[in-house]
């Protein structure tokens, strides 16, 4: 099954940009991660190619749940609340992407969230939500070997 890792987000908004760092780190970091990984920031239509491919797709991006920031999600895509408008931040949400990729059945699909602290104009992640990066990894790391 092929598996799509997705970094989601905003770099120039401080913790917004999880999902891209994550996505950076994935592809720079050591071991050979068995899925094709994007960091598509907001320009989520990108990946429409990748995802009529993907069997399985891991989102990584910041999710406000009211844990402590630096909190670590794991949530099924069907738990996702989605929006009431076609735009949002990220210019698209996934589930109109996914029916724009034009595909007979959708991939599997759960969201490694990360609760931030600072939505705001940095470049930089908080320091509890840069704490978090390790186990984001594993989070996703742990999603793509369990599609193997």
């Amino acid at each position: 099954m092929t598996t799509l890792v997705l970094g989601l987000g905003n770099l120039l908004l401080g913790d917004e940009g999880i999902g891209v760092h994550a996505a950076r780190a994935l592809r720079a970091g050591p071991g050979e991660l068995d899925a094709e990984v994007l960091d598509v920031g907001t320009a989520l239509l990108d990946a429409l190619p990748a995802l009529e491919r993907a069997g399985r797709v891991v989102v990584v991006d910041a999710v406000q749940a009211g844990g402590p920031p630096g909190s670590v999600y794991r949530i099924d895509f069907a738990d996702v609340e989605r929006p009431g408008v076609i735009a949002g931040l990220h210019g698209f949400d996934l589930s109109r992407a996914l029916a724009l990729a034009g595909r007979d059945e959708a991939p599997e699909v759960v969201v490694i969230g990360v609760e931030p602290e600072r939505i705001g104009w940095s470049l930089e992640l908080s320091r509890p939500v840069s704490a978090a990066m390790p186990d984001v990894l594993a989070a996703v790391r742990r999603e793509v070997l369990a599609a193997v």
